[in-house]
């Protein structure tokens, strides 16, 4: 007999409702529509996008280096809590692994899309040489994904032995729960291997991640470009991406104990406890982008000139500051409110998530800042090419596609909750 308190986590599995269908619905319209664009896009070639040769990434590598980033907090959040034995983590571990595994799965095929001949991926390895940046990047996104879903899938197994017993499932469902639990039975000899299992990958995990975003942030660091001949690009790429993740992950929380009513395992401690992370991470982001863009801009001379100025004052002013206030100015106030003022800590969950919006939304901003603005200034400009080669701007095909990306993120992350419970019971 299933008890109340485990009807209440199973909620998202048993559950389904029109508006369900509804979403499902248009995220797939969305992905249509995407698909069809990058059909375009094979037909007709890259000269259908924005890019040319002035500009040869656009928001393809955006969406790379954004997702990529998204992925990174939601498992070292996870393994940092999980290896430090933080007692209030468990409702939260697994929202935050699936995160991961997710955003890996949408982020690296980005690539490809930003091929003109993707079918010559291949080369990559064939002609593959050790000492590229981005043969480093390809072999550490694929072995930080394949962790990562190691490290989603092992805390489940319990679970899934759970599932499998359930009445309510139809037997094909129960088979295929029984099927991924791999004879789960709960005995104390395998929670004591379940357990030390976990611990060992989390060790391994938390490194894995911060040297994944370091490889991708020496793509641009390795190349002779203005803004990004940098060597704190590691450490600012690593920050960067565990700030927006644990913003991606209050984000989701939010949303999941707001549609599923897990008001009784995610409590307001939670949203605290993460509030204050993103809060700290907030100020340690802030430093690294004055430190970018104190030194460069100091010293303003030759295209390193030419960059500034557009940021600060030129053409991409507008967006620059924007997103300063989007990632760093408005979260900042807003979490220190709900946060410190003991009036408004009622209004914690709801402000932090407004916060976390505003943060990831942003934090796309900003890598589409630190690619275009440095393509579109170069050591060697040539002032007699058209004005659409030299000045990069985003085409349908390339919304289409990035729209689809997050459609299929967001289609995946809910079919994934539909199937599985997303609080860990057995925790």
């Amino acid at each position: 007999m299933i008890s109340k308190r485990e009807a209440n986590l199973l909620r998202s599995v048993t559950e389904t409702s029109l508006a369900f269908y509804l979403w499902i619905g248009a995220l797939c319209c969305v992905i249509l529509w995407g698909l069809y664009a990058y059909i375009v896009q094979l037909r007709w070639g890259l000269i259908v996008t924005g890019m040319r040769d002035q500009t040869s990434w656009g928001m393809y590598i955006t969406d790379f280096v954004f997702f990529i980033g998204i992925s990174h907090a939601g498992t070292l959040i996870s393994a940092v809590l999980r290896v430090t034995d933080a007692g209030w983590r468990s409702p939260i571990t697994r929202l935050a692994e699936g995160i991961t595994v997710f955003a890996l799965c949408i982020g690296g095929p980005m690539v490809m899309i930003d091929m003109g001949r993707p079918d010559r991926m291949f080369y990559l390895f064939y002609h593959g040489r050790i000492q590229s940046s981005i043969f480093w990047d390809v072999l550490g996104v694929s072995t930080y994904l394949t962790g990562c879903i190691i490290y989603l899938y092992i805390p489940m197994i319990p679970d899934l032995a759970f599932l499998a017993e359930r009445e309510e499932f139809g037997p094909t469902r129960r088979r295929f729960y029984r099927a991924l639990s791999l004879g789960w039975t709960g005995s104390e000899e395998e929670k004591h291997l379940l357990e030390k299992c976990i611990s060992i990958l989390a060790v391994i995990i938390i490194p894995l991640a911060i040297s994944v975003h370091t490889v991708v942030s020496w793509i641009f660091a390795m190349t002779l470009r203005p803004g990004w001949n940098s060597s704190i690009f590691g450490p600012y790429f690593v920050v960067g991406a565990i700030y927006s993740g644990a913003a991606g992950v209050v984000l989701s929380m939010y949303i999941l104990w707001r549609v599923f009513h897990l008001e009784e395992y995610i409590e307001p401690i939670h949203f605290r406890n993460l509030g204050l992370l993103l809060l700290a991470f907030c100020l340690i982001y802030l430093y690294f982008n004055i430190n970018e863009y104190l030194t460069t801009g100091y010293k303003v001379e030759g295209p390193e000139k030419l960059l500034v100025r557009g940021l600060f004052f030129g053409s991409f002013s507008t967006l620059f500051w924007t997103v300063q206030s989007m990632v760093i100015t408005v979260p900042f106030f807003l979490m220190t409110a709900v946060l410190a003022l003991k009036r408004l800590r009622r209004f914690t969950p709801p402000v932090l998530a407004v916060a976390s919006f505003l943060v990831v939304v942003g934090a796309w901003a900003k890598r589409y800042l630190i690619i275009i603005p440095t393509l579109a200034t170069p050591y060697l400009p040539n002032t007699k090419l058209p004005y659409d080669w030299l000045h990069y701007r985003p085409t349908w095909v390339e919304w289409s596609i990035t729209a689809a990306a997050v459609a299929l993120f967001l289609l995946i992350y809910t079919l994934f909750a539909n199937i599985f419970p997303m609080v860990s019971i057995w925790e």
